[in-house]
């Protein structure tokens, strides 16, 4: 089974990102290329907690109405959310009507601001969870690994909610701690550059 498929321009891509629309400009500008910014961090670790049970591509498309909810996941923001913020969330079409995983992101975004206390950034924290060269796996073959699993491990003891260790692992990908681009995507040099010239924050 050919885990590429020719995108329009007549190069390869990786499989999934021909599964919608949607995806090919996701992963051609974002999907595994190295992130450092704590907002942005922030932001994709509480879609992916709202992902879980759901699709990506259903995350993907609301989006810009999450961004809207939660004021661009500002955490020092989020964090002063209140019950009412909680009551109007859940009557917000264009996201995710679930309390549990609104509350999470609201819990998630005090424990953030926690975390810039005591390391410095977010960036700081997760970067040091990139997995070293002999620890990878071949791309896109597993959807959990030792790294994300220390990462979740280490989150839940700090208080944080909906970051299991395939979750953790779907953020890596995304953020770039792993270029989980298979070998025969024509972006899978250019995350690969991205990452040697990513300067690691700590």
């Amino acid at each position: 089974m050919s885990t590429t498929f020719i995108a329009p321009d007549g190069k390869p891509r990786c499989n999934w990102a021909g599964a919608a629309p949607e995806f090919l400009h996701y992963h051609d500008t974002e999907w595994g290329f190295p992130v450092s910014d704590d907002k942005r961090l922030f932001e994709k670790i509480c879609l992916e907690g709202f992902q879980s049970g759901l699709s990506w591509r259903t995350i993907l498309a609301k989006r810009e109405n999450f961004r809207a909810a939660f004021h661009d996941f500002d955490y020092e923001r989020v964090a002063r959310f209140t019950t009412r913020d909680v009551e109007r969330l859940l009557k917000d079409a264009g996201i995710i009507r679930h309390r549990g995983k609104i509350e999470a992101t609201i819990n998630n975004a005090k424990r953030a601001c926690e975390m810039v206390k005591a390391e410095g950034s977010i960036a700081a924290f997760v970067w040091r969870y990139e997995p070293s060269p002999e620890e990878r796996d071949a791309a896109q073959t597993v959807s959990i690994s030792a790294a994300s699993t220390r990462m979740s491990k280490d989150l839940k003891k700090l208080g944080w909610k909906f970051v299991g260790p395939t979750t953790v692992f779907a953020f890596m990908q995304a953020m770039g701690l792993i270029n989980d681009h298979v070998a025969d995507c024509a972006i899978c040099t250019k995350a690969e550059k991205a990452r040697k010239g990513f300067k690691r924050p700590g």
